[in-house]
């Protein structure tokens, strides 16, 4: 693909974070969008301030763990457009725990959106762009998938499996000397809303765990992170990134250079064949370190 214009994009996760502003930037670009999202009021504002910037756009209310609701989506968009050019499978939530704390519940959800949501937009719509050559995946991972931070197992988990089945796929389609292009946009913080994750989770998958009262200690974390996560990337920075990276082909994408060292020392970890190396979590690492992007 080596234009947005006069093209099509369907983004999961589109109503708001990095999948809205990857919607205005590929709409800014001449593209007609839609938008898949689990939060209706959300996603209906944003398809507004789409339509009103000039943009084409529409929303499909999804869950992206929902075979039946991915199927759905799918026929709407090709209903819509005829012909599915970029699929961004950016549905994503987070959450944490000790791994002796979580419930089968916990990994559920998070499996469900963060993992079930990319295989189902790759099943759903990977035939479609096979068979008319001009297009593009985007999934979305994160550093997660390339490092295993504690108290964030599930998270860990998903993102770890959308990079190894977005370089299989990569491989694949070299194999096949296809030309349809994929990249994985491994984020680290993100000014988003993912730390609110909650406020999406079925109440069928509520934790049936009541957790503690907040301790002073854990008050006090939870407004560093808040504070932290008012100074992170911000979502068209990123969608900047992944616009280009559709155009170049490029398959990494990366938001920032924070977690290259920890990244790095993970993989020297796995080939002199040592203990993995402790680290604290994932918002403990330097948030001002800079550098070229080393890792990967």
């Amino acid at each position: 693909m080596d234009a947005f214009e006069g093209k099509s994009a369907v983004i999961t996760g589109g109503a708001s974070g990095m999948g809205r502003a990857m919607a205005d930037r590929f709409g800014a670009a001449g593209a007609r969008i839609m938008i898949a999202d689990v939060e209706g009021p959300a996603m209906d504002t944003a398809v507004a301030e789409l339509n009103g910037a000039g943009i084409d756009a529409v929303g499909v209310l999804t869950d992206v763990s929902s075979e039946r609701d991915m199927d759905e989506l799918a026929e709407a968009a090709f209903s819509r457009f005829g012909q599915v050019n970029v699929v961004c499978n950016n549905a994503g939530v987070g959450s944490g725990g000790l791994m002796d704390e979580l419930t089968t519940a916990d990994w559920e959800w998070i499996l469900g959106v963060n993992l079930w949501g990319v295989i189902h937009g790759i099943r759903v719509f990977l035939p479609h762009l096979l068979e008319h050559g001009d297009g593009h995946i985007v999934n979305t991972g994160s550093v997660a998938g390339h490092t295993s931070y504690p108290n964030i197992g599930p998270y860990n988990a998903s993102k770890h499996a959308v990079v190894t089945i977005s370089e299989t796929l990569y491989n694949e389609l070299q194999d096949r000397g296809s030309t349809i292009g994929v990249s994985v946009l491994c984020p680290g913080l993100v000014h988003t809303n993912i730390i609110n994750s909650e406020r999406n989770r079925p109440e069928t998958l509520r934790s049936p765990i009541i957790p503690p009262d907040p301790t002073s200690e854990d008050e006090e974390r939870i407004q560093m992170m808040m504070a932290i996560y008012e100074d992170a990337v911000k979502p068209p920075e990123v969608a900047e990134l992944v616009y280009h990276a559709v155009l170049d082909k490029q398959f990494y994408i990366w938001t920032d250079y924070v977690y290259a060292p920890a990244i790095m020392q993970r993989h020297e970890d796995i080939q002199k064949g040592r203990n993995p190396s402790r680290r604290a979590q994932l918002i403990d690492e330097d948030q001002t370190a800079k550098g070229p992007p080393q890792a990967g």
